[in-house]
């Protein structure tokens, strides 16, 4: 096996604070994008390219996207779950990409529940 040099070291190094970082969680939120099957049939994946897109161009870097499979709830996809500091968790079901575009504007951003989309809150469920 070839010896590792010190610059490789230090690059190796770097790369594990840079994970280690993301999952310590330095975010002020975290979004998850429920992707299971039922979730992508319903359209997850264009929801997500949209938020995705958004963030890129507005360099969002304060928050957290992460995806998950699926949180049960089929009939409510395509699906996005909100974690905004110590508030409880929102989901928002039955998106579009324009509605998580709304969602990103008052609710990741602004901070305020889009309550026309939110189908649950905590271990609540609203609709």
């Amino acid at each position: 096996m070839p010896r590792l040099t010190v610059d490789e070291m230090k690059k190796m190094r770097e790369a594990s604070k840079k994970e280690i970082s993301l999952r310590e969680g330095n975010f002020r939120g975290k979004v998850i994008v429920h992707l299971g099957t039922c979730g992508i049939a319903a359209g997850a994946r264009e929801v997500m390219d949209a938020l995705f897109e958004e963030v890129d161009e507005r360099d969002i870097i304060d928050i957290m996207f992460t995806s998950s499979g699926c949180a049960g709830l089929c009939s409510k996809e395509p699906m996005i779950t909100v974690e905004i500091g110590t508030s409880p968790p929102v989901k928002y079901g039955k998106l579009t990409p324009e509605k998580v575009l709304k969602i990103l504007d008052q609710h990741i951003i602004g901070g305020q529940v889009v309550n026309e989309f939110a189908i649950g809150m905590g271990s609540e469920r609203i609709g």
